[in-house]
């Protein structure tokens, strides 16, 4: 297949989360079983000038009638066997940061990104690339899907099109005056109350999801919620609209970088089979965050600090935790009133609690391979990818039974014979200081059962491959009905 993949991020070349992550792993294994795989993606100014990317051309996007085209630039990077197309165009992306100033959104990001999905478009009419798939993920390329219906379903390049879009986090949707896409006439010039939030502005997300074929999201459990009023974020009537053609995908994950058996970041490497090594990882932790080195069990958290990732949950409960002879690190960054409090907490407990707001990818593995056990207690979490990472270093993650968490952490009082952590359910302080003591004496009265569900863990794997096979079977979905319009001499 031709596949042509919408990306606001991919990792390696701009980065802030998880997106970044999907955007080089699926695109890279769809390249691995053979099929022609091009990348679009904003070329910021902050991206390394040591990547040396190519330039293949210069172009100018046709924009509203009577009013001048927007001039761009596209660069061309091989990576991992892919090929990415960097949009240079200075007035939209040479800032210094890919969303926002110290936090605050920049005002005109509804122009950038619409003006990123009409160029991917674009691109391919000036290369002659005709996709069978055209796959946006989230709000920032979420406009494709109908620029692709609305502007070229009709013409031969795109005639046999399917267009798929990817929902990584339904909270952020895209919502901007209509007066910011006057770059894109069928939606400046048409009022649809269908794609309109509250007077004059647009939800760039429900756009994407009411004119993809297929949408999806990235598990199974995290669709399920997306399609009711509490999990919807004020979307789940569209959601529920498009559910014969809206599926979870629980992401793969990258165990080339996460692997205990050669990460070069841990002290020493270990297996399932040289669980002991686990603790020399657990001493070294402990000198690293100038903790008493002994043979506490150790609670291990990585996060970014906001409402979303649960803190607000362990805040009122950790002293109480602490009490407990237990050793608690947390390495996280974001809301300046929730460091605050973390600052205080380890002010008070420095013998027992640990925490560090500057990010530090070799704390992270550490944190991984040293810790008894991980906690993720999220409000919601669409897939999440450190609870992949705790199960293959034999950490027992402690979540909150939603989205991925629920897919990919098996509870040990649901199935015992195949448990891989603990979970719990309701949103409440008491019940995640709950699990954190089922945990903690679990590890203290029943160690080989402890050892037992380690070795459960390390054998779970999300590969990417298998991933990929489902994204596969969407695409075929996807493609088939543009094929079958095609062959009957229609269009769309």
């Amino acid at each position: 297949m031709n596949i042509l993949f919408l990306t606001s991020e991919l990792s390696g070349i701009a980065k802030t989360g998880g997106l970044a992550d999907v955007a080089k792993a699926l695109p890279k294994e769809l390249a691995r079983e053979g099929h022609v795989t091009r990348v679009v993606m904003p070329y910021y100014s902050s991206i390394n000038p040591a990547l040396q990317p190519e330039v293949r051309g210069t172009f100018v996007l046709a924009t509203a009638p009577n009013a001048a085209g927007i001039t761009y630039q596209v660069y061309e990077l091989p990576v991992a066997g892919f090929t990415v197309w960097l949009v240079k165009c200075d007035r939209y992306f040479e800032r210094p940061c890919l969303y926002d100033d110290h936090g605050a959104a920049y005002p005109d990001n509804g122009e950038r990104f619409a003006f990123l999905a009409a160029a991917a478009l674009d691109i391919c009419v000036h290369f002659n690339f005709s996709p069978d798939i055209v796959h946006s993920n989230d709000w920032h390329t979420a406009l494709a899907p109908m620029i692709l219906r609305t502007r070229y379903g009709h013409t031969p390049l795109f005639a046999r099109t399917g267009s798929v879009l990817t929902i990584h986090n339904g909270s952020f949707q895209g919502v901007y005056d209509r007066g910011q896409l006057w770059l894109i006439p069928e939606i400046a010039y048409n009022y649809q109350a269908d794609i309109s939030q509250g007077g004059n502005n647009v939800n760039f997300l429900k756009c994407g999801v009411l004119y993809a074929d297929q949408v999806n999201t990235v598990s199974p459990s995290y669709a399920q919620e997306l399609m009711t009023t509490l999990g919807g974020h004020g979307m789940c009537r569209i959601y529920q609209y498009r559910a014969e053609s809206f599926r979870g995908i629980v992401n793969g994950c990258d165990y080339t970088d996460w692997n205990p058996e050669s990460d070069q970041l841990i002290p020493v490497n270990f297996t399932s089979e040289s669980l002991e090594s686990k603790n020399t990882c657990k001493h070294e932790l402990q000198k690293l965050c100038e903790l008493p080195v002994c043979d506490l069990p150790v609670f291990g958290m990585v996060c970014r600090l906001t409402e979303q990732k649960g803190i607000n949950l362990l805040l009122p409960v950790v002293e109480k935790f602490l009490y407990h002879r237990v050793e608690l690190i947390i390495q996280g960054s974001g809301d300046p009133r929730l460091e605050e409090r973390l600052q205080q907490i380890a002010a008070a407990h420095p013998d027992r609690f640990h925490y560090t707001s500057a990010f530090d990818n070799r704390l992270a593995h550490m944190i991984e391979a040293g810790s008894q056990f991980f906690l993720m207690p999220s409000l919601f979490e669409p897939c999440g990818l450190n609870q992949m990472y705790s199960l293959a270093y034999g950490t027992l993650p402690i979540v909150r039974a939603v989205g991925g968490l629920k897919d990919t952490v098996i509870d040990y009082d649901r199935d015992h014979e195949n448990a891989t952590g603990f979970s719990f359910a309701e949103p409440e302080p008491i019940s995640l200081l709950s699990s954190m003591r089922r945990a903690l004496l679990f590890y203290l009265q029943e160690p080989e059962e402890y050892y037992r569900l380690q070795c459960n863990a390390m054998k779970t794997r999300y590969e990417w491959r298998d991933s990929a096979g489902h994204y596969l079977e969407m695409y075929r979905d996807a493609a088939a009905l543009h094929q079958d319009q095609s062959r009957m001499g229609g269009g769309n």
